[in-house]
């Protein structure tokens, strides 16, 4: 397995570039490469020229966060003006707007089968579903405080909530805080199973594996990628090689990689069966905010691909094989 530099785009965007995603290919189209900045736009690209197809406007202040459905007709995106926007993909018409208040929104992710929106909140120390058919909220989960805090004590504010993953079956979603820690629920019933433990430090990212909904990697300022056993609770294994914060981690589609992006400002490749970084990519000169694998699927298409985004307003496309 190796990646391939295909394609970079200087200025992607007028300012930092903090999320992408890929948009599932329809019967109309092939996917298209989602990418938000602090520039307030989201803006779509053809999948292997990067060559922009629209740019979206709609927020009032940075987009910190993109999620795309798994029909590929709708995308969301959320913005620190503590709104997220549902929007048409084809169209960019608004779908409907979500209040998140009092807090932005750090992650968001669609459930596999796309009836559920999970909203990552912030400083709210909980995780909003939306209903996608009524866009009304189905519930909230709220990640556990430390108990009976002093006044004077913040750890309060670290249940931060910076991240969110469904599992492929979407019976389970996982979050991560600012505070290192993974709390695991039971969605259908709006249940805390557990809490992760292995980083000390915030978990930017957190994705399953598309082939075990047991397996949990995720991101951290620690420098650290863990492996954990989201039922079993366990940690499987911890890998190093970024010399910073982890701040995106992405599995492959055949589930033997996972690529990660680092305030040390490279993409990493690593080999789940070695648990090491077997590849790194020096593209961008700032650091690099996400990475995202291509999803399979869309009519000639066999080729894998992996996006970056970055701090310097860039986006790089690589060949994943």
């Amino acid at each position: 397995m190796k990646l391939a530099g295909l394609k970079s785009i200087e200025n992607a965007h007028e300012d930092s570039v903090w999320a992408a995603t890929w948009v599932p290919a329809t019967e109309d189209r092939p996917s298209l490469l989602l990418t938000g900045s602090l520039d307030e736009t989201v803006k779509l690209w053809r999948a292997d020229e990067l060559d922009l197809v629209r740019t979206n406007t709609g927020h009032s202040l940075g987009v910190a966060a993109v999620a795309a459905h798994p029909s590929g007709i709708i995308a969301a995106s959320s913005s620190l003006d503590s709104f997220v926007r549902v929007f048409d993909v084809d169209t960019n018409a608004t779908i409907a707007v979500l209040e998140a208040p009092p807090s932005e929104v750090w992650g968001m992710q669609f459930e596999p089968m796309g009836t559920i929106l999970a909203v990552a909140g912030g400083s709210s120390a909980s995780v909003k579903l939306w209903d996608t058919a009524s866009w009304r909220i189905l519930s909230t989960l709220s990640i556990p405080r430390p108990e009976a805090p002093k006044p004077s004590d913040k750890t309060s504010s670290k249940k931060f909530v910076l991240s969110v993953a469904w599992s492929p079956n979407g019976k389970r979603l996982a979050c991560g805080s600012m505070d290192g820690t993974i709390c695991v629920f039971d969605v259908e019933r709006s249940k805390l199973l557990h809490q992760l433990e292995g980083h000390n430090m915030p978990v930017r990212s957190l994705v399953f594996s598309p082939v075990d909904p047991r397996v949990l990697f995720s991101g951290s300022d620690d420098g650290h990628v863990n492996m954990h056993d989201a039922e079993g609770k366990t940690l499987v294994g911890s890998m190093s090689g970024h010399t910073s914060w982890v701040l995106s981690v992405d599995a492959s589609p055949d589930g033997g990689a996972i690529a990660t992006g680092s305030s040390d400002r490279t993409v990493r490749l690593w080999d789940l069966k070695m648990r090491a970084a077997i590849q790194t990519m020096s593209n961008h000169n700032d650091q690099v905010w996400s990475v995202a694998f291509r999803p399979p699927g869309g009519t000639g298409v066999r080729a894998g691909r992996l996006a970056s985004v970055s701090d310097d307003k860039s986006a790089s496309l690589y060949d994943y094989s």
